[in-house]
């Protein structure tokens, strides 16, 4: 009986080792995404505003010593500033519909794609914003993301709960965001940036716990499914990130 009880014991050993060694190997491939389509959005976005912008003279004065190009001009100046700001959440909705019939080497370009055309959409803070507030702001979101995701990771407290509360605070923030386009009000705008940092810091520990769960549930599913599941839990992660980071620079951002 105690030889039975001494080979069960280190059978479940066994296991719970090959089950963590997985979930390491998991969190650092959706790690790994998430960095890759940040690194893909600082690029995009750091080129694109390197043909928009110039410091040579032209006739789209911004008042700050920048002045826009003619693509700057079309971008955002013009009805096609409305396809660069919406197009990142077309492709958001997009991304869930098709993930089922690709590839996981097809949701991997999906998702750089998406990435790319971000930091086009987000290329305006350039012409905002100093770029030593840039880089700050954005060292300070990698602090507090990496704390918020690792407290997620390691809590025993279950997280669930707040899912469906974040939820609703987010699609309250985003009416609020689309009302304030016409408001322009800066007190909304200032209130929309305290929500909206409070929000995605919360979802940061929830996302993150719930990518260790679905592994824990799905460890013995086939690899395909897994490396899909991976690729959305690194978009969430990164949509967390980055907007994090674009809330917090409403108020450490300097603007130019």
């Amino acid at each position: 009986m105690q030889d039975f009880n001494t080979i069960r014991t280190a059978g479940t050993a066994t296991r719970s080792a090959a089950v963590d060694e997985g979930l390491r190997a998991y969190m650092n491939k959706v790690y790994g995404l998430m960095a890759v389509g940040m690194l893909v959005t600082a690029g995009a976005a750091w080129g694109m505003a390197g043909l928009t912008l110039s410091e040579a003279p032209t006739q789209y004065a911004l008042g700050n010593g920048k002045f826009l190009t003619e693509i700057g001009a079309s971008l955002y100046l013009s009805p096609l500033k409305w396809l660069v700001m919406f197009a990142p959440l077309v492709m958001v909705f997009a991304f869930g519909a098709a993930l089922n019939r690709l590839s996981v080497q097809g949701a991997t370009t999906l998702f750089y794609a998406f990435s790319a055309v971000m930091g086009i959409s987000i290329s305006w803070i350039f012409a905002a914003y100093t770029s030593f507030s840039i880089v700050q702001t954005f060292l300070v979101t990698a602090i507090a993301f990496a704390g918020l995701s690792l407290w997620g990771y390691t809590t025993k407290r279950d997280l669930s709960g707040m899912g469906t509360f974040l939820m609703m605070g987010l699609i309250g923030l985003i009416v609020a965001m689309i009302v304030n386009l016409f408001l322009q009000s800066g007190v909304m705008q200032m209130a929309i940036s305290a929500i909206g940092v409070l929000i995605f810091s919360g979802l940061t520990a929830y996302d993150t716990q719930k990518i260790k769960s679905t592994y824990l549930q799905l460890a013995n599913s086939d690899s395909n499914f897994l490396g899909k599941a991976a690729i959305m839990g690194a978009l969430n992660l990164y949509l967390d990130f980055l907007n994090l980071f674009m809330f917090l620079l409403q108020f450490m951002g300097n603007r130019e």
